[in-house]
């Protein structure tokens, strides 16, 4: 398993945090460093069909080993980008053997079980850290290593029957664009897995329904001194309708498949005030019962102070669940792999979304599958060697289990 960590530890040292403010694709250029780079080791391992577009997208071939058109091609994907909440430049990553407690990270941060307590679950185990000033990267350049490593250990066992692989790396995921120049045609799966989920187990086939909705608020402004009966703040309006979303229906106050209202940014004056939410949901029928919700606070606002209140409400993506259902065999094919790596599999809905869910929506069914990475996006991020193992083993076995089946 030297190679895994080899991979993921030189992988973690790209800079490739993503931008949605640049309107690029990729939307910085670490993403297309970092491509460049995995595209030489791709042609250096032998790989077929290597390809690197304008926009960063990376796909390869590994041959199968069976004759052609017996066994489906299928395809493993991970994203390469971190994630903007902080800062993924000068990644120091530090392997620490845990026997349980806090690890100090620096003098002023420390990784704490109190805080933590799923790290109790690693005792024992290897764990790769940071340097409590970046995130890691172990979303998603855990997925990419284990892809790849997985790769290396067919190659080196032509024993083990396998169709025509293929790998897919795409920029951006991060940001939610990492599907949206995903050639689904030209990758030329039947069916493929993400590789990025959390915890070793996790396979995951649901996510949210997801929309974004700006609600804008005019007001009018004149002096306050003279104010009285003529001045509209639109600030005060956009409170009043914040507080006629239900209370509890917000991040803080879910879990598993309930939804929410997420109000994600406030930006305004007295003359106009905009209010940005996220709207989530995994049942598709009190998905769209939130969007109408806001439509009709809006119409109630309107009525206090006519022309007031708007709304634009767009979908970014929807539960993949739909897409799933009538491949099952896809999932069945996920957990005795995962069985066969020694792992249990923990299906759960993702509260979420990821690539995966697009691509199910673009004609190539994605299921999420564990990378192994705990505490992503921030300074607290780690994650477990054998986690990684067992996700390197469970490629092989889907594989290998596709050519059986």
């Amino acid at each position: 398993m030297s190679s895994l960590v080899e991979r993921f530890l030189r992988y973690v040292k790209f800079d490739t945090q993503s931008d949605e403010l640049t309107n690029l694709t990729p939307s910085t250029p670490g993403q297309m460093e970092f491509a460049r780079a995995l595209e030489a080791e791709l042609r250096q391992m032998g790989l077929s069909d290597i390809s690197l577009d304008d926009n960063g997208y990376l796909f390869a071939t590994l041959p199968g080993n069976v004759p052609s058109g017996t066994v489906p091609t299928i395809g493993f994907i991970a994203h390469m980008d971190t994630a903007p909440d902080m800062s993924g430049h000068d990644v120091k990553p530090r392997i620490v053997h845990y026997e349980g407690g806090d690890i100090a990270l620096n003098d002023e941060v420390t990784l704490s079980p109190g805080q933590f307590p799923e790290m109790n679950d690693y005792v024992g185990q290897d764990l790769i850290v940071t340097d409590g000033t970046t995130l890691l990267g172990a979303d998603d350049k855990a997925g990419i290593a284990e892809i790849l490593a997985a790769v290396e250990w067919l190659q080196q066992h032509p024993e083990v029957k396998h169709g025509d692989i293929r790998v897919g790396f795409n920029p951006d995921e991060e940001i939610g664009l990492g599907a949206h120049h995903f050639d689904v045609e030209k990758f030329g799966a039947e069916w493929a897995y993400t590789m990025d989920g959390g915890a070793v187990g996790e396979l995951e086939y649901e996510n949210f329904n997801a929309a974004s909705a700006k609600v804008t608020f005019k007001g009018l402004n004149v002096h306050p001194g003279a104010a009285k009966h003529k001045m509209l703040n639109s600030m005060r309006v956009a409170f009043q309708f914040a507080n006629m979303l239900p209370r509890w229906e917000t991040p803080e106050h879910t879990e598993d498949y309930e939804g929410f209202y997420h109000l994600i940014s406030m930006q305004g004056g007295v003359e106009e005030t905009t209010l940005t939410y996220i709207l989530r949901d995994h049942d598709r029928a009190r998905f769209e019962s939130r969007k109408r919700e806001i439509e009709h606070l809006c119409r109630k606002v309107n009525c206090e102070f006519p022309n007031c209140a708007s709304a634009v409400i767009k979908d970014q993506y929807y539960n993949m669940r739909e897409k799933i259902e009538p491949v099952m065999h896809i999932i069945d094919i996920a957990k005795q792999a995962m069985e066969r790596a020694g792992v249990t599999p923990k299906v759960q809905p993702i509260r979420g979304g990821t690539d995966g869910a697009q691509l199910s929506f673009k004609g190539l069914p994605c299921p999420n599958i564990f990378a192994g990475g705990m505490n992503m996006h921030g300074r607290y991020e780690y994650v477990p060697i054998p986690s990684m193992e067992k996700a390197m083993r469970t490629i092989v076995e889907i594989c290998r289990i596709v050519a059986e089946r």
